[in-house]
């Protein structure tokens, strides 16, 4: 099986991108699961129905997300619909939406972490419960770990390695040169990066994004323009064992 991680997009150009790429892409390489990170869609910060839609127009099966799926009300009752858009399964109890799911042969699942990003259930525990848990699941399970610590992030991935396929890193926007088999077999990147502008800080407008760190006063950001950097990974897996046999980056410049 092959599995498309994309990082977070970011906005219009990074939707747009994701349109205009991701079907050559799944066609190139004959990829069998697309998976992409879509809580900065709607504006740099949180999802729309609208904004999810597009994705998965474009080809995307599953959507992830992280501590931005709150930003826009307008997506919460989609949560617990059809739509495959998925929360950090770490999240309160009794909260909207769901932290897993299953599409085709794979099992997607979203965790968030805990250093420098809030108090969630613990996400090394959240995993064994589930893990523990389901009695019958697909060999193969990829999990988007949203998390702005690095230290966390390898922490996860070595204490995950050989019970799932793949643990990515997504959150930071910045794409880590990581990408790598772990002992036991499973693939693993600190930060897949984001699909958004290139000319930015981390996707936002780069005079307004400077404009905070000089004046600390709090205003909203807005994307940044220009070329955009699609960034993902493509994963291997073996259905049978759910053992990862490649992770290789796949980067593209949209003009």
């Amino acid at each position: 099986m092959l599995v498309l991680a994309i990082g977070d997009v970011i906005g219009r150009p990074g939707r747009q991108a994701v349109a205009k790429l991701l079907p050559g892409i799944i066609e190139q390489y004959e990829v069998d699961l697309v998976v992409a990170n879509a809580e900065n869609t709607a504006g740099g910060i949180g999802v729309t129905s609208a904004t999810a839609q597009e994705l998965l127009n474009a080809g995307v099966n599953v959507l992830t997300s992280g501590n931005h799926i709150w930003a826009e009300k307008e997506i919460i009752p989609h949560l617990d619909g059809e739509m495959p858009l998925l929360r950090p399964l770490n999240y309160p109890p009794g909260v909207p939406g769901r932290g897993y799911l299953v599409a085709g042969q794979a099992m997607v699942v979203n965790v968030i972490g805990r250093t420098f990003m809030g108090n969630f259930d613990c996400p090394f525990r959240t995993m064994d419960r589930l893990l523990g848990e389901l009695e019958s699941k697909p060999s193969v399970i990829i999990v988007d770990f949203h998390a702005e610590a690095t230290s966390e992030k390898v922490a996860l991935g070595r204490y995950l390695d050989g019970r799932v396929s793949a643990v990515l890193g997504t959150h930071t926007h910045v794409g880590t040169t990581d990408a790598q088999l772990l002992p036991r077999g499973t693939a693993y990147v600190t930060d897949i990066g984001m699909t958004g502008p290139i000319d930015s800080i981390i996707g936002d407008d780069i005079e307004a994004v400077t404009r905070r760190f000089l004046t600390m006063i709090p205003h909203r950001l807005s994307v940044g323009k220009g070329k955009v950097l699609f960034s993902a990974v493509l994963i291997r897996v073996d259905e049978a064992s759910g053992r990862a046999l490649s992770i290789e980056r796949v980067s593209r410049e949209v003009g």
